[in-house]
């Protein structure tokens, strides 16, 4: 009982750390990357698609993005896409390619991403810390109910404990990470 506990707040922390992952993909930093384009939608032809569907995205240099289509067609929706989603880098479309110059990020900006990454990475240790507060009640009303003995709620404390510590860790590690990409000119 106390191994699908374990089990299954393992995999809960685990897809936290893989979310805090996903958000940092989605900061930008002073680099052309293709994941600052994660999660644009274009509309094509009554559909909504994701951009890298619809497209072709490459990172040509350190600053610049092409984008193109595999419809030529779809060229001025991609634009208003990319317009519309506030990643603050207006696209210049020649017709068949479209071109993102990515700018270099003034020490304001840094400062402002280095912020929101560390309130992102602070809301994800937040949500590893009340995992493992509904796994310990879990445990322990397991063990008010005599289905699992003192000792063994114990110890599983103690592995939620260690399971909790590695994830922050790692929490804590990624959020250097991204604060050395953003600050790195």
């Amino acid at each position: 009982m106390d191994k699908e506990i374990y089990s299954k707040t393992k995999k809960a922390m685990e897809d936290a750390v893989e979310d805090l992952m996903k958000g940092f993909a989605g900061i930008r930093t002073g680099r052309a990357s293709t994941s600052i384009l994660e999660g644009i939608m274009v509309e094509y032809y009554g559909a909504s698609l994701d951009l890298k569907k619809v497209a072709n995205v490459i990172v040509r240099d350190a600053r610049l993005i092409e984008i193109k289509p595999f419809d030529v067609n779809v060229s001025g929706a991609i634009e208003k896409a990319i317009l519309k989603s506030n990643i603050g880098i207006s696209p210049v479309n020649n017709g068949s390619i479209i071109r993102l110059e990515v700018p270099p990020l003034t020490g304001e900006r840094r400062a402002e991403f280095s912020e929101v990454a560390k309130k992102l990475q602070e809301e994800h240790k937040v949500e590893l810390r009340n995992i493992r507060r509904d796994a310990n009640e879990e445990l322990k009303a397991l063990n008010h109910d005599k289905k699992i003995s003192e000792d063994n709620m114990h110890t599983a404390l103690e592995n939620i404990q260690k399971l909790t510590n590695d994830c922050i860790n790692k929490a804590d590690k990624l959020l250097e990470v991204k604060t050395k990409e953003i600050v790195e000119v």
